[in-house]
C-alpha cells in the first residue's frame, strides 16, 4: 500500500423520531452504512446527513454515550436521538432541554413571531435579519433560533434551534407550544406585536389626544407598548384575538394529549 492511499473505514448510523425528518425517505428508520476516511467529529458526521446539530439530544456509540467533540472510528454503532425521545436516559446529553421561553426567528416566519408575541413570548424579529446575525443573537442572548433553513442551524456558533416543521403559520404555533412545552408559560396581550416591547397600562387621559374619537367613547382601559410608544385597547379585534388564543390552545392540548 502507498503512502498516500488511505484506509476506508465504516460506521452504521441509526437516527431516531423526528430527526429522520431531515433524511431521505431511504434513510430513515434503518440503520445506514457510512463509508469514511478522513478523521472526523460525530457532530461533523451527522451534520454530513443533513440533520443540524441543535436537533441533537444525545449519541450513544457502542453502548455509551459522547459528546459531539468524539472521533468517530472504524466499526462503530451510533444511536442518535432527539430531545423527544425520552425514554433514553443518557449520561451525556449533548443538548439539554433549555430552560429558557425567548426566541429569534428568521425571515420567513414573520407570522410566527407576531403569534409568539402575541402569547406573550419574547420574540426578535426582523425582515434584513442575515443568517450571521440571526446566529450571533441565538449565541449571545441564549434565545432559541427558529427557522425552515437547515444551513442556518448548522452553524456552530448556533446553540439553540429549532427546524419549524409546519408551513402554515397556524399549524406552526401549535408545533412551537407542544415542543417547548410552553403551555403554563403564555401569558396573552403583555407584548407589543409591532415591536416585541411590554406593554403597561397608562391612564386614558394621558394617551386622549392620540386615540380616535369613536375609541374615546367606547374604551376606558389604554396599554402603551414601553418601546414603540403604540397605544394599545380593546377593540373590535380583541374579541377575534381572544378566540384565535383559545383555539391555538386547544389545538396544541389535543396534540399533546
Amino acid at each position: 500500500m502507498q503512502a498516500h492511499e488511505r484506509i476506508m473505514a465504516v460506521a452504521f448510523f441509526c437516527f431516531y423520531a423526528e430527526l429522520n425528518d431531515f433524511l431521505p425517505r431511504q434513510k430513515r428508520g434503518v440503520s445506514i452504512c457510512h463509508e469514511f476516511t478522513e478523521r472526523a467529529s460525530v457532530k461533523d458526521m451527522i451534520e454530513s446527513f443533513g440533520v443540524p446539530h441543535p436537533e441533537v439530544y444525545s449519541i450513544e456509540v457502542n453502548s455509551n454515550f459522547v459528546d459531539f467533540t468524539y472521533i468517530v472510528q472504524d466499526k462503530d454503532n451510533i444511536n442518535v436521538y432527539p430531545i423527544s425521545a425520552s425514554a433514553i436516559k443518557p449520561s451525556v446529553s449533548v443538548q439539554p432541554q433549555p430552560d429558557i421561553k425567548s426566541f429569534v426567528l428568521d425571515i420567513h416566519l414573520g407570522k410566527l413571531a407576531n403569534s409568539l408575541r402575541l402569547l406573550g413570548f419574547d420574540t426578535l424579529y426582523r425582515n434584513d435579519y442575515e443568517d450571521k446575525e440571526l446566529a450571533r443573537v441565538s449565541s449571545s442572548e441564549n434565545r432559541i433560533l427558529l427557522t425552515r433553513d437547515k444551513g442556518l442551524l448548522m452553524r456552530s456558533m448556533v446553540v439553540y434551534g429549532y427546524y419549524v416543521r409546519q408551513t402554515d403559520p397556524n399549524k406552526q404555533i401549535v408545533e412551537l407550544i407542544q415542543r417547548f412545552n410552553l403551555f403554563k408559560h403564555v401569558a396573552p396581550f403583555r407584548r407589543c406585536i409591532r415591536c416585541n416591547g411590554m406593554l403597561s397600562q397608562v391612564n386614558k387621559e394621558s394617551v386622549i389626544s392620540e386615540i380616535p374619537e369613536s375609541v374615546k367613547e367606547l374604551n376606558h382601559e389604554f396599554h402603551r407598548c414601553l418601546s414603540c410608544s403604540q397605544i394599545y385597547w380593546k377593540g373590535s379585534h380583541y374579541d377575534k384575538l381572544h378566540s384565535f388564543i383559545n383555539g391555538i390552545l386547544s389545538k396544541a392540548e389535543s396534540v399533546e394529549c
